[in-house]
């Protein structure tokens, strides 16, 4: 996987939210020469580009208003963050933990680390949203469990079936109309309670 996420560094796409200084400029030269395709905002947004992968953000208690204000804009599926910061006193600091930041550059800005924090930032947040997705999935899993058990009990109650002759009933009628089980259970449910009103203990 670091393999697959070192090739994908060159052309990644990277929002540099820092100021127009010196080192601001050495910050965005780095990153080209890594490979990066760079784009530089300040002063700061009101929201984090839509298509940047990355977002490295010049993090000062003296913006910690403005930064507030970017920070709840963001999406949970935003792009990998990652602080540039000057001083660890404490109000810096959690602004960093507030923003949720993978990974930390410290000024002097220098080029050596930058491109480990790049690399394990975004492979930090890959694993995440692979996490995610997989909990999504499950849940989505879950609610279809659900659903069905929730059609066998009206099938169960109204035709005087048994749990397996319902669920039977309910897998022959997806097959006859090619579409899936939980959808199925969807349709009966829904039959069921425009005529009869909510299913009693679902």
């Amino acid at each position: 996987m670091a393999i697959q996420i070192l090739k994908d560094l060159r052309g990644l796409k990277v929002t540099v939210i820092h100021p127009h200084d010196a080192e601001g400029v050495d910050l965005i030269e780095h990153l080209k020469r890594i490979g990066c395709t760079v784009e530089a905002l300040w002063p700061i947004p009101a929201a984090f580009p839509a298509a940047a992968d990355v977002v490295i953000l010049a993090i000062d208690h003296e913006n910690r208003e403005t930064l507030q204000k970017l920070l709840k804009e963001q999406d949970e599926r935003g792009p990998t963050l990652i602080a540039v910061v000057g001083y660890e006193d404490p109000a810096t600091l959690q602004i960093v933990i507030e923003s949720g930041a993978l990974a930390i550059v410290q000024r002097p800005i220098r080029p050596f680390g930058l491109l480990t924090n790049l690399l394990l930032a975004r492979s930090l947040w890959l694993e995440r949203s692979e996490a995610e997705r997989k909990i999504r999935k499950l849940e989505r899993k879950i609610g279809g469990m659900q659903k069905t058990q929730k059609a066998k009990t009206i099938l169960m109650s109204s035709q005087g079936l048994t749990e397996d002759a319902a669920y039977e009933t309910m897998r022959r009628q997806a097959m006859s109309k090619r579409v899936s089980v939980e959808e199925i259970a969807v349709a009966i449910i829904n039959a069921y309670e425009l005529l009869n009103g909510p299913v009693k203990g679902a």
